[in-house]
């Protein structure tokens, strides 16, 4: 089966390292992310999370990354992971970025 426990990369060069996903599917960890659009400079941020556990092994999960060390922003990433044919897993996951604006008016761009 899966296991998000440990680090993971993505195609643009950021980490996450998931510290150990209990019996639950409640894990939690940090992220590092390669991109921003703050100026301020990156540092690693938590993450807190949860993963279906299932027969099949390839698990759905949730994560909810805090940028607060840097940045005004939250993003949550849901995703699937796979066992892939070479026998290495691979998750494939969608993401929405909500950063903080002044005004309601303004919310109509907040999230990305």
């Amino acid at each position: 089966p899966c296991n998000l426990t440990g680090w993971w990369e993505n195609d643009l060069g950021s980490k996450m390292q998931v510290f150990k996903v209990g019996n639950d599917g409640n894990f939690f960890g940090e992220y590092h992310t390669a991109v921003s659009s703050t100026k301020n400079p990156i540092q690693p941020s938590p993450l807190i999370g949860s993963q279906h556990l299932d027969e099949d092994g390839q698990h759905t999960f949730g994560f909810t990354v805090n940028w607060k060390k840097f940045s005004d922003s939250t993003a949550v990433f849901v995703g699937q992971c796979f066992n892939g044919d070479d026998g290495k897993e691979v998750l494939h996951t969608s993401w929405l970025l909500r950063e903080k604006v002044n005004s309601e008016p303004d919310d109509w761009r907040a999230t990305r």
